[in-house]
C-alpha cells in the first residue's frame, strides 16, 4: 500500500466566529490509503487549536501513525483504530482521517456504501442545522439569517456579552425556525441559568456546552436547573468519558475530529445510548470530504450539526450535502466522495502532496 497526503486551504463565506475567536481560512488535510491494486481510501484531518492541534501538528502525527498503517490488515479497522491510541493519545483529527480512508477503501472494495455496511438505513437521518456564527452587529447577524432561509433548524452561537440581544434578534428575523445554542464553554454556571430563561422565551431547543468542559459540577447544577436540555461537547471527546457525564448533562456531541475515528464515533453512540443519554453529532470547519464520514452514521443520531463545507465558499469535493437541513449521504460505494470537475481541471484551492510508501 501507498500513503498519501495533501493540504487543502480553503475559506468560508464569511469569518465563522464563535466565543474562542474565528477565521475565514482553514487549513486542512486529505489522507489516501492506495491499495496495491489502486483502489484508493480517502479520509480528511479537521485539526483545531481547542484540541491542542493545527495542520503541522498533524502532520507530524501522520508521520508516527504511518508505520501503524503499513502492518496492519486493512480490514482490521478496529485494530488499527486501538493502535493508534496507543501510540497517539490525542491528535484526533488524523486518526479519524485514517480511519475514514479504511472504511472507504474497505466499502469500495466491496461496492457499497458505508452506511451499509452498518446496516442503517439513510432515510431516518434526521436534519442538520446550520450554524449563525457571532456577527459584529446585529445588520450583519440579520443578513446571515436571511441567506439561511432554506434551512429550518438554525444553531446559534453565543458567549458574547450581549447574548440575550443576538438570540432574540435571530428569533425574531426566524419566528418559525427550530433554534438550538452552543456557548462554546464561554459561561459560568450563574450566566447560562440567567441565559436559560431567555432561551425558553425565544423557543430554543436544547443548550451546549454553556461551562468550561472541566466543570462538571457546575454542567451538573445548571442542568438540574434547567428545563433545556443540556448537550456536552467539549466536555466529551471519547467513549470513556461518557460515565462521568451521566446525571450531569442530558446528551453528547460527537465530533470525529475529537475522538479519533468512526469506530469510536460507534462506541460513543452505543455508550450514550446504553445509559439513556441524548446524541447528536458535529464538524469542524470540513470539506465534504470529512462531513461525508461522519454523515454515514446520521441515522444514529437524535441530532446533528453538519454545516461544515456548507460554510465554506471553495469547497474542493463532493459528497453529502444538506440542502434545506436535509442530510442526504451519497450511494456510491464507500464514503461515496469525489473531487469536483473544477478541482480536477486544476482550478481551485491551493494544495501539496507529500508520497509515502507503506
Amino acid at each position: 500500500m501507498k500513503l498519501q497526503h495533501d493540504i487543502s486551504v480553503v475559506h468560508t463565506t464569511h469569518p465563522f466566529v464563535i466565543a474562542r475567536g474565528g477565521a475565514s481560512e482553514h487549513r486542512l488535510i486529505r489522507v489516501r490509503i492506495i491499495d496495491d491494486d489502486g483502489i484508493e481510501g480517502w479520509g480528511e484531518a479537521a485539526p483545531n487549536r481547542f484540541y491542542g492541534e493545527t495542520a503541522d501538528t498533524a502532520l507530524a502525527a501522520l508521520d508516527r501513525l504511518a508505520p501503524i498503517v503499513a502492518a496492519c490488515d486493512p480490514w482490521a479497522i478496529e485494530d488499527v483504530e486501538q493502535e493508534m491510541n496507543r501510540a497517539i493519545r490525542f491528535n484526533g483529527s488524523m486518526k479519524s482521517a485514517i480511519s475514514a480512508a479504511l472504511h472507504d477503501l474497505a466499502g469500495k472494495r466491496l461496492g457499497v456504501p458505508l452506511y451499509k455496511m452498518w446496516g442503517l438505513d439513510r432515510a431516518k437521518a434526521p436534519l442538520s442545522s446550520f450554524t449563525i456564527g457571532i456577527a459584529a452587529s446585529d445588520d450583519e447577524l440579520r443578513q446571515r439569517v436571511a441567506q439561511a432561509s432554506s434551512y429550518p433548524v438554525l444553531k446559534v452561537k453565543l458567549g458574547t456579552d450581549h447574548d440575550a440581544q443576538i438570540i432574540r434578534t435571530v428569533r425574531a428575523a426566524a419566528p418559525d425556525k427550530i433554534l438550538r445554542v452552543d456557548a462554546n464553554a464561554a459561561w459560568s454556571a450563574k450566566q447560562a441559568l440567567l441565559m436559560v430563561d431567555v432561551l425558553v422565551e425565544c423557543g430554543v431547543e436544547y443548550l451546549e456546552q454553556p461551562l468550561p468542559p472541566h466543570d462538571l459540577e457546575g454542567l451538573r447544577f445548571v442542568r438540574e436547573r434547567s428545563v433545556l436540555p443540556v448537550i456536552a461537547d467539549e466536555s466529551c471527546v471519547v467513549a470513556t468519558d461518557i460515565a462521568n457525564l451521566v446525571g450531569v448533562v442530558d446528551g453528547i456531541n460527537i465530533k470525529l475530529s475529537k475522538c479519533g475515528g468512526l469506530r469510536e464515533a460507534l462506541k460513543m453512540i452505543a455508550t450514550a445510548r446504553s445509559h439513556g443519554m441524548l446524541v447528536m453529532a458535529g464538524c469542524m470547519i470540513e470539506t465534504s470530504l470529512g462531513i461525508t464520514a461522519a454523515a454515514h452514521f446520521a441515522p444514529l443520531l437524535d441530532y446533528a450539526d453538519f454545516d461544515g463545507a456548507a460554510l465554506l465558499a471553495d469547497d474542493p469535493y463532493t459528497g453529502a450535502t444538506i440542502e434545506g437541513g436535509k442530510i442526504v449521504i451519497p450511494d456510491a460505494p464507500g464514503l461515496g466522495v469525489s473531487v469536483r470537475k473544477e478541482q480536477q481541471r486544476g482550478h481551485g484551492h491551493a494544495r501539496t502532496k507529500t508520497d509515502s510508501p507503506l
